[in-house]
């Protein structure tokens, strides 16, 4: 009977513990849902936007060997100026991870094919490649080195990656 009392009394003291337990603040709110990624190539910035609110900013971007100008035909170095959307993404990507961007529009394809002329494609905002060295770390190539992509560091797209979803609308302003 001892027994049975003292195991009474030590899971009474356990309980009161607990619930006497100093709280260590609200949960994190969970994060904002992007409704738009908008990507300013003469700032060199891509804002992302949640309920018209700006929620998070990247600077520094590196674009393609040419970055002045609207892409237009495959092969031109330069990255697409228009509205477009996040349509997949890959985990396994030669520079780190990537996003693709839906970049031909039907009007850039319409342009290209009056040409008669390509208007390319593969277009992704992604980190650095995968075989530089200290990357992850926060190593970047120097300078505009892609073919018409948006560069951001490894740590950056990792960031992006969690918060943009297939199906966001992207806005590339010159």
């Amino acid at each position: 009977m001892r027994a049975a009392v003292l195991l009474v009394a030590l899971l009474a003291a356990g309980c009161a513990q607990i619930a006497q337990a100093p709280l260590t603040g609200p949960s994190p709110a969970p994060p904002a849902t992007v409704d738009l990624v908008l990507i300013d190539k003469s700032d060199r910035t891509l804002t992302l936007y949640s309920a018209s609110r700006s929620i998070s900013r990247f600077t520094g971007l590196q674009y393609g060997d040419a970055p002045q100008g609207h892409k237009q035909f495959e092969g031109d170095e330069r990255t697409p100026e228009g509205r477009y959307t996040i349509d997949n993404r890959n985990p396994r990507s030669a520079y780190h991870l990537s996003l693709h961007i839906s970049y031909p529009n039907a009007a850039d394809r319409a342009f290209a094919e009056g040409q008669g002329r390509s208007a390319g494609g593969e277009i992704f905002i992604h980190g650095q490649p995968n075989a530089l060295a200290d990357a992850d770390r926060g190593a970047r190539i120097a300078g505009d080195w892609t073919d018409g992509c948006i560069a951001l560091s490894n740590r950056e797209i990792e960031a992006l990656w969690q918060l943009v979803a297939d199906g966001t609308p992207v806005e590339i302003r010159p």
